[in-house]
Order: structure tokens, then C-alpha cells, then sequence
């Protein structure tokens, strides 16, 4: 088993002063983390600060995470002419708080992000062929759903579910697991494509801790080399899951535990699929 190097850390572990340090992001991963299909990006900004992107050949949800902000999508140069796209986000005091409003933006366009108050945005984005209008999510409208029982109870908020919001490949939901509980348990897989059974999916998990303690985290491998990792996250941190077993996600004792899930992947389809891990088969409960 690999485990969290003390000094430094693991490949599928991502610490927030160890990926973009110097850049505009609190938190960045992407191609140059090695993942094919989906990026990450965490971004702070001051009371009045704004910040612009290129969206490229990827959709992206600019989602809220503490604070609201302003968008404007604007086309870029092949398609000039376009009309411009504009959202208030009324956000969220932390993650915890609840769901939030979220913004749709498509490939091939600028993104503008302001933030009167001052905020922290998550930009999940997946590669895509389709290019989809921009819009806006209400927060009354994400489906919360109520998974699992006993200790490993926990909330999921689909707002970006495979049959809850249309995207062209990314999906995206948030989990919110109670002080000392168990989520992503069972343990399960969603690395090959086998029709009617399980999809494909590279997933980015990014963890947000109501305290001081830690919560674990463990992808084991599902084939020879395969991803493998236990890693102790606090606040702010990532882990990539590109291929695996994994579960489960870990809550402290007293603190909850929130993770933003993100997955695309190359099948011919939009779809979540999962494996439970064969000591598992009851599935959830």
C-alpha cells in the first residue's frame, strides 16, 4: 500500500501549496497532474477581484464554494458576433451551509469572474465535443439526496448528476458526510467501459474539512499498477482518482467531512456507472 510521504506529496495527492503555487489558482489539476479527461481548479479572490479564463475544448461549472460573484461568458474570436452571457451567483457562507446556485459555461469561450465580497469558486471542467449554451443553476432546484444508512449516511447534492443537468461530459456532485462517518462506501470502480454496467470515468475528488482534524481517504488498485493510495486530506486538498477501487472517505469525529466530486471520461456516452467492490456486493444500504 502507498501512503502519504511525510516530506512531500503522493502523485494522487494534491496539497494546495504544492500544485500552482505561483499562479492564480489556490489549486490546480489538470493535464500536467497527468489526468486526460478532467481538470480542477480552485480559485480566491479578494473583495473586488476578478479573474478571466479561456474555456478552450473544455465545458466548465464555475460553482461556488464560499461567497458569490458575477460571470460574463463571452464568445472568443471565431465566434465573434455571439451575444454575451451574464449570471449573479448568489453563493454560499461555506459548504456546509447548503447547496448553492452554480453557472454553466461552454467550450470555446471567455469567462469573466467577479467577486464583490470576496470568494472561493471552484472551476470543474471535463473535455468535451459539444459546444452548449451557457446557464445559469438555481439553488432550490439541485436534487439532494439522502445516501446510505447508519454510520455511512450521508447527503449528496446531484447538481450536476448525469440525469440531473445537461452537460456534454462532465459530471459533477458534492457530498456531505457527518462527523465520524463513512462515504464512497462501499468501495467501487468506474474504470472500464462495459455497456449497461459501469462507465468509464476519471474523478477528482476535493476535500473541505469543518475542523482541525484530518479525513482519509483510499483508492486501491482494481489491476496490476493501478492507482493506490491512503492518504490523510485536510482542508483544501485533492485527490485524483484515475482509475481504481475507492473508498471510503473518511469524516473525523466531531467535524463533517465535504467532497466535490468531478468526472468525465471517454465512452460513448454521459453516464455513471459504478462496480461495487466484490466484498461488497450488497451495494448500498
Amino acid at each position: 500500500m502507498t501512503t502519504t510521504p511525510p516530506n512531500g506529496p503522493h502523485p494522487l495527492h494534491l496539497r494546495p501549496d504544492a500544485t500552482s503555487p505561483a499562479g492564480p489558482y489556490r489549486l490546480s489539476a489538470g493535464p500536467a497532474q497527468g489526468l486526460r479527461h478532467t481538470a480542477l481548479h480552485v480559485l480566491e479572490l479578494g473583495p473586488g477581484a476578478s479573474h478571466t479564463f479561456d474555456t478552450g475544448d473544455a465545458e466548465w461549472i464555475v460553482l461556488p464554494l464560499s461567497g458569490g460573484c458575477a460571470l460574463r461568458v463571452l464568445p472568443d474570436e471565431a465566434r465573434a458576433g455571439e451575444e454575451e452571457a451574464e449570471f449573479a451567483l448568489h453563493g454560499r457562507p461555506d459548504v456546509f451551509a447548503g447547496p448553492t446556485d452554480f453557472a454553466y459555461v461552454p467550450r470555446d469561450a471567455r469567462v469573466e469572474i467577479t467577486s464583490g465580497a470576496a470568494g472561493r469558486f471552484a472551476l470543474a471542467g471535463a473535455r468535451c465535443g459539444r459546444r452548449l449554451p451557457a446557464r445559469r443553476g438555481p439553488a432550490p432546484e439541485v436534487p439532494v439526496e439522502e445516501r446510505g444508512s447508519g454510520v455511512c449516511a450521508r447527503q449528496v447534492r446531484n447538481f450536476a448528476a448525469a440525469h440531473t443537468f445537461a452537460c456534454d461530459r462532465l459530471i459533477a456532485v458534492e457530498v456531505v458526510t457527518p462527523p465520524g462517518h463513512w462515504s464512497s462506501y462501499p468501495p467501487h470502480k468506474h474504470d472500464e467501459h462495459r455497456p449497461g454496467q459501469e462507465s468509464e470515468l476519471e474523478e477528482i475528488y476535493w476535500f473541505a474539512v469543518d475542523g482541525p482534524a484530518p479525513a482519509f481517504h483510499r483508492v486501491a488498485p482494481s489491476r496490476p499498477g493501478g492507482a493506490d493510495l491512503l492518504a490523510e486530506v485536510r482542508d483544501g486538498e485533492a485527490v485524483l482518482v484515475p482509475d481504481g477501487w475507492h473508498g471510503p472517505s473518511v469524516a473525523p469525529p466531531g467535524h463533517p467531512l465535504y467532497y466535490l466530486n468531478v468526472m468525465a471520461g471517454p465512452g460513448p456516452g454521459r453516464e455513471w456507472r459504478i462496480t461495487f467492490h466484490p466484498g461488497h456486493t450488497e451495494g448500498y444500504r
